[in-house]
């Protein structure tokens, strides 16, 4: 039995997972040279997996300066409509 269209995730290989497959495990480990052919695949070391955010951060920072600039001329543009709308 197949699973519906609408009930399939989208983003499935772009989301962060915390529990990598065997095969990811190995290829991480042969990386960092801790794995070779010869030792079996069963009984292996932990492997750390962190999503990186080396880029958001900064993203965020701009977005929250471009917002505050923005607020600052929408504000002095409602301060003289306010002062002209008090003295009639």
């Amino acid at each position: 039995m197949s699973i519906d269209r609408s009930l399939k995730s989208k983003n499935i290989l772009v989301r962060h997972r915390n529990v990598l497959t065997r095969a990811e495990r190995l290829a991480v480990l042969e990386d960092e040279d801790r794995w070779d052919e010869s030792q079996s695949v069963f009984g292996l070391p932990k492997v750390v997996h962190r999503k990186s955010t080396a880029g958001q951060k900064a993203k965020k920072e701009e977005k929250a300066a471009e917002e505050a600039a923005a607020a600052e001329k929408a504000e002095p543009a409602a301060a003289e409509g306010g002062e002209a709308g008090g003295a009639t």
